[in-house]
């Protein structure tokens, strides 16, 4: 039976359990990146984000400091804490923890119960508590170097905001994110408007061979970037562009035309043929008609396609290390960040977490942005 209209769908359920589950497959990731971003480097490989809130099980080391060794009767004894020691300051505040376990080689941290003893290998005997608190003791002295103690600890959580400052503070980093704002400001505005008038001749002005330049459009959004790349960039140098930002701003508008004059065409396409009409009957030219008419009523699909396209170039690693000079001055943060900290840094992953919530913190404020303007071009244009 026909939907009558006015009348809710039956599916619309579906619809809002989809977008529902689209959103949180979008924010969970977003959530534990930044979580991970606030995290130390060893609480991160020890739990996951969503653990964060919880203290975390961690082996630590230190060592007996033999300045405080004394006799007592036969035997030689050095007492301390484990949590005192400069080593794990920084992981347990006031010194103070909860031991889970220790022991006395790396291989076995945490083979002994705390309270229990334990024989050292070089001779004697090695107890500690589960308050942090260490008893050596051996026939001999233990000379120059105290016993090595390996245990295992509750560490608090810990939140920081050092990766952050570690990434920020990186050599050149502020150049990097002014450099990235080169590249994507001119590589988004360009192509749109290239393709805004070149949609609306596809779509509203006769001329020869239309049809197949509206299939080469089509086709041209199917041929793989990285074919492009090599042969490009050897144009580039033959016309003496090279390198530069020049070269990456015809590039990323070479490689987002097509899809802009296709997304821009199929909506002007769409638009009212009588307001087109009327206007060429009042004698209105095409380029009046184009920035009068078209344009404003085109507003939704132009922001449309700027956020993908900003999101796109903004995030952009392959293009940005093909047709830019490999130096400090021209790197953008993502070549800065793969290359700097991504290779320096490989096993830090909150300064990772920290440099893609960066990477990712702008275009997300410029979608959202756009986005409101998106709105309310739709809602004046559906007044209207």
């Amino acid at each position: 039976m026909m939907q009558v209209a006015g009348q809710k769908s039956r599916l619309a359920w579906a619809v809002h359990l989809s977008v529902a589950a689209l959103v949180v497959l979008w924010i969970i990731p977003t959530v534990g990146l930044l979580i991970s971003s606030f995290r130390d480097r060893d609480q991160i490989s020890a739990s996951g984000w969503w653990q964060s809130p919880l203290a975390v099980e961690q082996t630590y080391r230190t060592r007996a400091d033999a300045g405080a060794e004394r006799q007592e009767g036969g035997l030689y004894v050095i007492e301390g804490n484990v949590f005192a020691g400069e080593e794990n300051a920084d992981a347990f505040a006031a010194a103070r923890g909860t031991v889970t376990g220790f022991g006395i080689t790396g291989r076995a941290p945490a083979a002994f119960a705390p309270g229990s003893e334990a024989e050292l290998r070089g001779g004697g005997t090695l107890t500690v508590a589960q308050d942090g608190a260490f008893r050596a003791a051996a026939s001999d002295s233990f000379g120059r170097r105290g016993p090595t103690i390996y245990f295992e600890a509750e560490t608090p959580p810990r939140f920081t905001l050092e990766n952050y400052s570690r990434v920020l503070g990186a050599d050149q980093m502020n150049l990097a994110f002014i450099n990235t704002l080169t590249v994507t400001v001119p590589a988004t505005v360009i192509p749109i408007l290239i393709a805004a008038f070149a949609a609306y001749a596809l779509a509203w002005m006769e001329f020869p061979g239309r049809g197949l330049l509206i299939a080469a459009v089509v086709g041209l959004l199917v041929v793989p970037l990285q074919l492009a790349l090599v042969p490009l960039l050897s144009l580039h140098f033959k016309v003496g562009v090279g390198q530069s930002f020049l070269g990456i701003w015809m590039a990323h508008t070479g490689f987002g035309l097509p899809l802009a004059v296709y997304l821009l065409r199929n909506y002007m396409a769409g638009l009212p043929r009588d307001i087109i009409e009327s206007a060429r009957v009042d004698g209105a030219t095409d380029f009046q008609i184009f920035t009068r008419i078209v344009l404003p009523l085109s507003f939704p699909a132009l922001a449309s396609f700027a956020i993908f396209q900003f999101l796109w170039v903004w995030n952009d690693l392959l293009v940005a290390k093909v047709f830019l000079p490999s130096t400090d001055e021209a790197k953008v943060m993502t070549v800065k960040i793969a290359d700097d900290l991504l290779g320096s840094r490989g096993g830090d992953w909150g300064i990772l977490a920290a440099a893609a919530f960066i990477s990712i913190a702008v275009p997300l404020l410029v979608f959202f942005t756009l986005q409101r303007y998106l709105v309310r071009g739709l809602l004046a244009g559906s007044v209207k």
